[in-house]
């Protein structure tokens, strides 16, 4: 199989044809999965965050995705089932174990860098979701039939663009319309419960090390205004991790600093580390991580405003109490993944 697929890949242009006929046959055939609500649904066209128009023919059987922000909105939906492919290590995201452990058995179809495009093909999937930078492997997977959708949930606006994106195209809309709803009652409750609160300088630390940050341009800053912080980095047009140093973070003064939910290096090693001896955040012992035992809510998954509601206590506890934030994780996770967040 490998080495046909790869004979695929080489001549995608010449056997494309081929390759829609196979796709078609199998879509043809009869199977208990498709749902009956889609008769008359499809074909329908989505327009992904390439700005390429999609024509989905018939509903998705057989899923891949090379992406865990992807990978967790497709478990939100309901669409695990139909999941033949996921991006390689999963195991290092909790969510799959306390949700779906099956997962963690799918064949790993590689990072949101690479694209295993032979093995993906390989195991002939209806529908790929890829991030955007892997925009060149698209052409590949398309060639030979296989419909691809290209998301890039870089801000609130566009996370909620790719929800609707991938619930319209697998014809799960209601339950993506849900899962907006709550979102967005979430957004809005912190709005109005923090309304006329002071906004305390935040510096968000990321993955690498303590001098790498966020600037205005990144999801991460949409989290700290949601919780009623400022970015004291939000001057960096960046729209990646930049790298500043000791001195540049001295004359932010930030009143707090939060470490990404992934980074190697803990709070204490911040405390005790003596080039940051005068900055408020350290003086005051204001210096957190953000917590990762479900999934990474400092990036853009459909759950990561549950990061803001966990920021907001850390910054407004008067606001937002420890019942308040455990009340609502535990809401969206029973809700949209079928386990209790306080009780994992």
């Amino acid at each position: 199989m490998k080495k046909f697929i790869a004979i695929l890949l080489t001549f995608a242009v010449l056997l494309s044809f081929a390759a829609c006929s196979k796709v078609s046959e199998r879509l043809n055939t009869a199977d208990e999965s498709v749902d009956s609500d889609a008769l008359g649904y499809y074909p329908i066209s989505v327009t992904d965050h390439a700005g390429r128009d999609v024509v989905i023919e018939q509903e998705p059987r057989r899923i891949v995705s090379c992406y865990y922000i992807t990978s967790s909105l497709l478990m939100a939906l309901d669409l695990d089932e139909k999941m033949v492919g996921i991006e390689d290590n999963p195991d290092y995201r909790p969510i799959y174990a306390l949700s779906v452990p099956r997962l963690l058995e799918l064949p790993w179809v590689g990072t949101a860098k690479v694209l295993d495009a032979e093995g993906c093909a390989a195991l002939e999937p209806d529908l790929v979701i890829l991030p955007l930078r892997l925009k060149d492997s698209a052409g590949i997977l398309e060639e030979l039939g296989i419909d691809v959708l290209l998301v890039n949930p870089e801000s609130q606006e566009l996370l909620v663009e790719m929800i609707q994106m991938v619930g319209t195209a697998t014809n799960t809309r209601k339950t993506a319309d849900d899962l907006i709803a709550f979102l967005e009652e979430q957004e809005e409750n912190l709005t109005q419960r923090l309304s006329g609160a002071d906004r305390p300088g935040v510096y968000l630390a990321g993955n690498s090390s303590l001098l790498s940050t966020a600037g205005n341009a990144m999801y991460q800053s949409d989290m700290i205004r949601l919780a009623g912080g400022r970015n004291v980095a939000a001057e960096i047009p960046d729209a990646y991790w930049a790298e500043i140093d000791y001195e540049q973070l001295l004359v932010w003064d930030p009143e707090y600093i939060i470490l990404a939910s992934s980074a190697k290096y803990t709070p204490e090693d911040v405390l005790k580390d003596p080039n940051l001896a005068a900055c408020s955040a350290v003086v005051n012992g204001n210096v957190y991580q953000i917590p990762a035992d479900a999934e990474s809510w400092d990036s853009p998954v459909p759950g990561s405003v549950l990061g803001a509601i966990w920021l907001a206590n850390v910054l407004h506890p008067e606001q937002l109490t420890d019942t308040d934030c455990t009340a609502v994780m535990d809401m969206y996770y029973e809700t949209f993944y079928d386990f209790t967040y306080s009780k994992k």
